[in-house]
């Protein structure tokens, strides 16, 4: 059984993404980080970057004590290591899709969590970091669209590459982009999006969504922290 410590954020969608996607038995654990639940004792335990999502594995391969994995990256290339599925066994095949998962990991994640930031949550409204992040997220959408102008999927058959992007592509309409403009991404989009174990995993956010939070609060939770913060 893994335990997941999860949030409704792209990073948690990640996550449960996979896990329908193989069918292996998970236990929900929320992580209310509009509430501060991420900086509780024992959640840093499993995951010092107060970060979510982690997992804790019960029945790791080796049969020793549970394995704790943060960073969702992380977690998916592990997860699918375990079971064998949604990623390739040769070697050219395996470096397709780590060099995806490492591009969303490195840019499209956080180039749109700043364009989330600075349209969306920033007290103040800056043009010019609005712009960059906006602009860089279409340079981003445009270079998914390029690669899936021949190929149905990011790195060939469905793989960890596209669970770990398509969440960073739901929010698309705040993050001022228009699927229109990119027609093979829009096509891998909604292909994914059809996929019944997308379906059930965001169904497991629904169940979290009346939790209301005050939204200053959640913002200095969220974006107020700094060394101090870590050094405390």
């Amino acid at each position: 059984m893994i335990d997941l410590y999860y949030w409704t954020t792209p990073n948690g969608h990640k996550i449960t993404l996979f896990l329908e996607e193989v069918g292996l038995p998970y236990n929900v654990i929320p992580i209310n980080i509009g509430k501060g639940d991420q900086f509780k004792p024992e959640f840093l335990k499993l995951a010092p970057n107060n970060r979510i999502p982690a997992i804790v594995d019960n029945d790791p391969a080796t049969g020793d004590a549970p394995l704790s994995v943060f960073e969702s990256g992380a977690i998916l290339l592990y997860l699918a290591e375990k079971t064998g599925r949604l990623i390739p066994t040769d070697l050219h095949g395996r470096v397709e899709v780590l060099q995806w998962l490492f591009w969303q990991m490195g840019g499209l994640g956080p180039m749109a969590g700043q364009n989330h930031h600075f349209s969306q949550y920033a007290p103040e409204k800056i043009p010019y970091a609005i712009a960059r992040y906006v602009n860089e997220t279409g340079r981003l959408y445009a270079v998914m669209n390029q690669r899936l102008s021949d190929r149905e999927f990011l790195a060939g058959d469905y793989s960890i590459a596209d669970i770990a992007s398509y969440p960073w592509i739901v929010p698309y309409e705040k993050q001022g982009q228009n699927l229109t403009d990119f027609p093979h991404l829009k096509r891998w989009f909604e292909a994914i999006q059809a996929r019944p174990a997308t379906v059930r995993a965001y169904a497991k956010a629904d169940a979290f969504k009346n939790q209301t939070i005050d939204p200053t609060q959640a913002r200095d939770l969220l974006f107020g922290q700094s060394a101090k913060t870590i050094q405390d």
